[in-house]
């Protein structure tokens, strides 16, 4: 072979090794670039991310894209705007596992929106399943409406229904939520809202708008204006962790306080006090008087306190009253005490100036003038019962100003004393004496002596009415007496009148 065609060939095989290792060159690059897209397109099929974004914005609801479309109402449903429809944020959620397929939970009934609770379908009757029951909603003038008693039983909470009333109370720790049938209100924990639009009953339901569960039960509430979808979800309130328990507490003598010192209860009011009243036109009947009425100079003054004497309670009173009355005369020129037997200048009888003397049988002419029956009594009762009544002894001395015999007399009888530590109260009583007596000496009794003496019962009601907080009071009643003949009495004593006066409890 000649040195050309050696050198032809070492050029041949020079282009033909530079073609192989452009081709071999380019071989790997284009395998490496096919290895690239490849591992590209891998990635991008196995990585579940986007479909977990995807879940935690649109929960899983696959069949209610298949749901029929609601009524025109529904369709007039604004998604933000109305009180009764939620922000369409996306809530906080876990997302569904990654290639879990959507339950096939079935389509609402017509004319109805469906409700995913906590990413689910709930059934209307869960205690029954029923193929295609799905819990549903209704669109009242674009407020969504929800079944009350099976939403709210859903979160834990007990539904009570008064059909009287068509109220319906739902009730859980921490919320308690009203609402009545066709009343535009909602009562939660016990503050009152409007709403607006009424409770109703659809299908046997009470249905409430969407905005009740959402402010009585803190639940989120979402409405999906695409899907036509309303999202509810409800976290239940988790019990808190418990806690380590502690090293045991030392064991220590309980600490002995000293005993309070007993206070003592108080003092009992005890009535201490003195009333002064004016006798308002007293009448007497008795030989002077046939029931004139009295004047100026008729009065009472008593006084009474409380006290105890060991362990009993008594009460003392003194008591002075007096009795003015006028006596008359017919004839103008009878002489005092000549005998009324109509001789002479001797006044007849019948005259109102006749008396009737003491032992009786005749009557002499007495002037005009004007008597006065004072009397004194002393009382001590021991209390019987509350409030206030005693039951006690009496001593009682009665004077006239025309000659008689003073008259003294023990006797008994019970009492009620005033309430003075009340704004008003009432008092009383009544005494009798058997025996009121005095001698009537030949200077009265020209005839005599003689003993005189009567049976008298004394009587008393009236009230008290303090004045404010100071110690004065109102006092006012009714008081009289009326003395029997016993013995010699000329003839029998009435005394009687309303009083009215002051007091002063001490």
């Amino acid at each position: 072979m000649s040195r050309m065609q050696r050198s032809i060939i070492r050029v041949t095989t020079l282009h033909v090794r530079k073609n192989s290792l452009k081709s071999l060159t380019t071989g790997v690059l284009f395998a490496f670039i096919l290895a690239g897209f490849g591992s590209s397109a891998f990635a991008g099929s196995s990585n579940p991310s986007s479909h977990a974004k995807f879940a935690l914005a649109r929960p899983p609801v696959a069949q209610a894209t298949a749901t029929a479309t609601p009524d025109s109402t529904s369709s007039a449903a604004p998604a933000t705007t109305n009180p009764n429809t939620m922000s369409t944020a996306a809530p906080p959620s876990a997302a569904p596992a990654a290639g879990v397929p959507a339950a096939n939970f079935g389509a609402a009934p017509s004319g109805q929106v469906p409700i995913l609770f906590n990413d689910h379908h709930v059934y209307s009757k869960p205690d029954r399943l029923k193929q295609g029951r799905v819990l549903a909603a209704l669109v009242r003038g674009g407020t969504i409406l929800i079944p009350l008693r099976l939403m709210f039983e859903q979160m834990g909470a007990t539904v009570a229904y008064d059909a009287a009333t068509r109220t319906a109370d739902v009730s859980k720790p921490g919320s308690d939520v009203k609402v009545t049938v066709g009343r535009p209100q909602v009562t939660i924990n016990g503050e009152s809202r409007p709403l607006d639009v009424a409770p109703e009953i659809f299908q046997g339901h009470v249905l409430v708008p969407v905005r009740v569960i959402s402010e009585g039960m803190g639940a989120y509430v979402q409405w999906l204006a695409d899907r036509k979808t309303v999202i509810v979800r409800y976290l239940s309130a988790s019990p808190p962790p418990p806690t380590a328990p502690g090293p045991p507490a030392p064991i220590t003598s309980p600490a002995v306080s000293p005993p309070a010192a007993p206070t003592a209860p108080p003092a009992p009011f005890l009535d201490r006090f003195v009333a002064g009243d004016f006798l308002i036109a007293p009448r007497t009947y008795n030989e002077f008087s046939p029931g004139n009425h009295g004047g100026r100079g008729s009065f009472d003054v008593r006084a009474a306190v409380e006290f105890s004497l060991g362990s009993l309670p008594f009460m003392l009173e003194g008591d002075y009253r007096q009795f003015r009355y006028p006596h008359n005369q017919n004839s103008a020129t009878p002489p005092a005490n000549s005998p009324c037997d109509g001789f002479g200048p001797d006044a007849i009888s019948g005259d109102t100036g006749c008396v009737t003397i003491i032992g009786g049988g005749s009557q002499v002419f007495v002037p005009a003038f004007g008597p006065r029956d004072s009397e004194v009594e002393g009382r001590l009762g021991l209390k019987l019962l509350d409030p206030r009544l005693f039951v006690g002894v009496g001593y009682m001395q009665r004077v006239t100003n025309y000659g008689y015999p003073r008259l003294r007399g023990i006797g008994a009888g019970i009492e009620k004393l005033p309430d003075l530590e009340n704004t008003f109260s009432v008092y009383g009583s009544l005494f009798y004496y058997p025996r009121l007596s005095g001698t009537c000496n030949v200077d009265v009794c020209p005839a005599g002596p003689f003993k005189l003496s009567y049976r008298a019962l004394k009587y008393q009601v009236g009230g008290a009415l303090n004045l404010g907080k100071g110690p004065l009071f109102i006092d006012f009643g009714y008081l009289g007496e009326r003395l029997r003949n016993q013995q010699n009495a000329p003839s029998g004593i009435n005394q009687q009148g309303a009083y009215a006066g002051l007091g002063l409890h001490l």
